[in-house]
């Protein structure tokens, strides 16, 4: 049983170690991931600003232009056709770069968002392990089969209240060792039947101790019952 309990918390000790180790190298992969692609959006996101930057400069510039030749011609229509297609290009382009943008900030977020995950699933299985391992344990601190746990005497219960049979098993285990029921009821003359509930009454308010790492059970009585079985002519003068 102790072998096999300290073979189970070795296998789980190993089972935790190795998931710790693998959840580690894959969150630590995942961050690197994270950095490299945070880095790579926060240099897109400013080669986007310098663009947008630019084109806002140019569009001035060509704005200023166009205002100026088409004050110095009396203002053509086909001058002013042109700046106009060259602004709403501009203005798409610019828009095409703040979805681009957007869209790479989602992205981010759903990285950001998986390594949080991945935190919480390794918080979760080390929770789950740690308890296996605490019930392993508990299980080594188990009482060792064989014999039952001892059942207090009640002291209100003394000889007083045996019967003659009960008071005749008692002496006969206290004169001559732990015996088996088969064996009190040859020398008590019971039957089987009878001798079964009797040895379960005495054990169950507490004049026994009950042997059961074989069968049939050994009965004995208590140490501290003795004193109480000793006959008057047995005491000394």
């Amino acid at each position: 049983m102790d072998d096999l309990a300290f073979l189970l918390v070795a296998v789980l000790s190993a089972a935790t170690v190795f998931a710790a180790a693998e959840y580690y190298r894959y969150l630590r992969r995942a961050q690197r991931e994270y950095k490299k692609a945070r880095a790579a959006v926060d240099d897109v996101i400013l080669s986007f600003n310098r663009q947008f930057k630019r084109a806002n400069e140019k569009l001035e510039i060509v704005a200023f232009k166009v205002e100026g030749i088409a004050s110095r011609i009396g203002g053509t229509q086909e001058i002013a056709r042109h700046a106009e297609k060259r602004a709403e290009d501009s203005q798409i382009k610019l828009q095409e770069e703040v979805n681009l943008r957007t869209a790479l900030r989602d992205r981010l977020d759903a990285i950001e968002k998986s390594t949080h995950d991945l935190v919480e699933m390794q918080n979760t299985v080390t929770l789950k392990i740690t308890d296996l391992e605490q019930k392993a344990t508990q299980q080594l601190q188990l009482p060792e089969p064989g014999f039952e746990a001892v059942i207090p005497i009640r002291r209100e219960k003394a000889i007083a209240q045996l019967t003659v049979t009960e008071l005749s098993a008692l002496e006969f285990l206290a004169s001559q060792g732990p015996r088996t029921a088969p064996e009190i009821k040859e020398q008590l003359k019971l039957s089987r039947e009878h001798t079964a509930r009797l040895m379960k009454k005495l054990y169950e308010e507490g004049y026994l101790e009950r042997e059961t790492s074989k069968i049939p059970f050994k009965y004995s009585v208590k140490i501290e019952m003795e004193k109480f079985l000793k006959k008057p002519d047995a005491q000394p003068s």
